[in-house]
C-alpha cells in the first residue's frame, strides 16, 4: 500500500525535491548546508526504505516501481543543480554527465526487461557506486561555503565531493556495463526463433 511506512520513505525522497532546489538555488552559505542536510537525509531513506519493507515483508509493485524512479530523480536534480549552479568544475561535469547517462540506461534496460518478465538485480558493486554517488553529492551542495558555517573551512570539501564524484562515475562505467551485457543476452533469448518441434514419430502399435 503506499501508506506503508516504506513507501512514505521512497515518497519523501520525492517531496524532498522542491525545497531541495529551493534552498540550493539561493546560494548562500546556510542555505548550501541546508540543501546538503536535505539531500543527504533524503538518500539516507533510500536505505531504510528497502530494510524496513524486507523486515515488515511489505515489498509491493508500488514500492519497486517507485523507488528507482524516486531515486533518480533525486541524483537528476541534485546534478542539475550543481550544474546550473556553477558549482562543478569543467573536470567535475565530465562524471556528472557519465551518471546522467547511465541512469538513462538502466531505467531503459529495466523497462524492456520488465515486459519481458524479467528483473534486473542490484550488484553489490552497484550499491557501493550509489554510496560514493550519494556522498559525492552530498558534499558538493554544500560545498566549501557551507563547510565553513560550521567551521570546516580548512577541509576541501568540494574538492572531495568531485573525487568521489569520479569514482562514483568510474563504477558507473563498470556496472553500466554489467547491466547492458546482462540486457543483451536477453534480448537476445527473446529474440530468438522458437526450437523447431520434432515431427511425430508412427506408433509401433498403430
Amino acid at each position: 500500500m503506499p501508506t506503508d511506512l516504506p513507501n512514505l520513505l521512497t515518497l519523501s525522497r520525492i517531496a524532498a525535491i522542491p525545497v531541495l532546489v529551493l534552498f540550493a538555488t539561493l546560494r548562500e552559505p546556510w542555505t548550501d548546508l541546508v540543501a546538503c542536510a536535505i539531500f543527504s537525509a533524503a538518500a539516507i531513506t533510500d536505505y531504510f526504505d528497502g530494510k524496513l519493507a524486507r523486515s515488515r515483508q511489505q515489498i509491493s509493485d508500488f514500492g519497486r516501481m517507485l523507488d528507482p524512479i524516486a531515486d533518480k530523480l533525486l541524483v537528476g536534480a541534485a546534478l542539475m543543480l550543481l550544474a546550473g549552479n556553477g558549482q562543478l568544475s569543467t573536470f567535475g561535469l565530465f562524471p556528472a554527465i557519465i551518471i546522467l547517462l547511465r541512469e538513462i540506461l538502466v531505467s531503459g534496460l529495466r523497462e524492456y526487461l520488465a515486459g519481458l518478465k524479467i528483473g534486473l538485480p542490484v550488484t553489490n558493486l552497484a550499491k557501493w557506486k550509489t554510496g560514493f554517488q550519494m556522498g559525492a553529492l552530498g558534499a558538493l551542495l554544500a560545498g566549501d561555503s557551507g563547510a565553513a558555517v560550521i567551521w570546516l573551512s580548512w577541509l576541501p570539501v568540494s574538492l572531495i565531493g568531485e573525487v568521489m564524484l569520479l569514482v562514483a562515475a568510474v563504477l558507473t562505467l563498470v556496472t553500466g556495463w554489467d547491466y547492458l551485457q546482462a540486457g543483451l543476452r536477453h534480448v537476445g533469448r527473446a529474440s530468438a526463433p522458437p526450437a523447431p518441434t520434432p515431427p511425430a514419430q508412427p506408433s509401433l502399435h498403430s
